[in-house]
């Protein structure tokens, strides 16, 4: 029997801001998932979700920002919008039954010039009647002739698994982009990281100046829940003292923030434990930067 070939690629999720992209992102990803928040290294836009299997790597991306309704877009923007449709595998191109299909020209006019496969999702078919949705299917079909276009609901996971078919047929042959067994520990801790860090420039506001770095020392998932134990670094006492708040409460507010997040993020039980630690003058120390995964000339 042959043996199957192994297939990869970038598919990128475009789309005018509140048409359902995150929403449609964590279905597609699902729990095979292995999530990053990093760049890839190559020119490539922002990675969000990779998806692995024994014969298979998807890799979803976003283009956050490329796409805000009626504003020029600035020369640099459009470099990288275009760029950012110039590489993927497969475009997956999200609109809703709400939003006006001439919302945004100037990027469907480059979506029109694009070579590769381009599947066109129609979002929230069950705000509409099947009359309107008909029009709308003929509007599209007018605009981008070549595009396949589905309608769907992932709010309520309908046709899903049918996007989820057609972008697996349409991979192209390759082999995988990233390490398919280095994706869970590291990037997970990252991103665990990352939430920790935007809740407490959230919560400290100026207080708080970018003197504070996020550790997590041990990340231990289990079946039904992860077991995460972060440190949290700043250079001074004082800081030290505003970041608990009096008897532990702005710690404990910050915990509970970002608790709420990351088990959104990896649809499991979080258990959280937070400690605060003076590194003095961390910043200006190479051998604490190396640590933290700085990368120094």
């Amino acid at each position: 029997m042959m043996e199957k070939k192994h297939k990869s690629g970038f598919v990128n999720i475009v789309g005018n801001p509140n048409v359902g992209k995150s929403t449609l992102m964590n279905r597609l990803v699902g729990e095979r998932i292995s999530i990053i928040t990093s760049k890839a290294q190559t020119t490539r836009h922002r990675i969000m979700g990779i998806v692995n299997t024994n014969d298979m790597q998807i890799v979803y991306s976003d283009t956050p920002g490329v796409l805000r309704p009626n504003y020029k877009l600035q020369e640099s923007m459009l470099n990288f919008s275009q760029s950012a449709l110039g590489d993927a595998d497969i475009l997956l191109y999200v609109t809703d039954v709400i939003e006006t299909i001439d919302k945004n020209n100037e990027f469907l006019e480059r979506v029109q010039g694009i070579e590769c496969p381009v599947l066109l999702l129609i979002n929230k078919i069950d705000q509409t009647n099947q009359p309107e949705l008909e029009k709308l299917v003929a509007q599209w079909k007018e605009l981008l002739p070549k595009a396949e276009i589905v309608p769907i609901s992932a709010l309520s996971n309908f046709n899903i698994d049918y996007v989820k078919r057609r972008v697996e047929e349409l991979m192209p042959e390759s082999p995988p982009y990233f390490e398919k067994d280095a994706l869970t520990d590291k990037p997970a801790r990252f991103f665990v990281t990352e939430i920790i860090r935007e809740k407490i420039l959230l919560y400290y506001q100026k207080e708080i100046p970018y003197s504070v770095e996020v550790v997590v020392e041990l990340f231990k998932e289990a079946d039904e829940m992860i077991h995460i134990k972060a440190l949290i670094i700043v250079e001074r006492d004082s800081q030290k003292g505003i970041i608990i708040g009096h008897q532990g409460q702005a710690l404990k507010k910050v915990g509970a923030m970002a608790r709420k997040d990351i088990e959104r993020f990896f649809g499991k039980k979080v258990f959280l434990e937070m400690f605060v630690k003076v590194e003095k003058d961390w910043r200006n120390r190479d051998n604490i930067l190396k640590n933290f995964g700085y990368q120094l000339d």
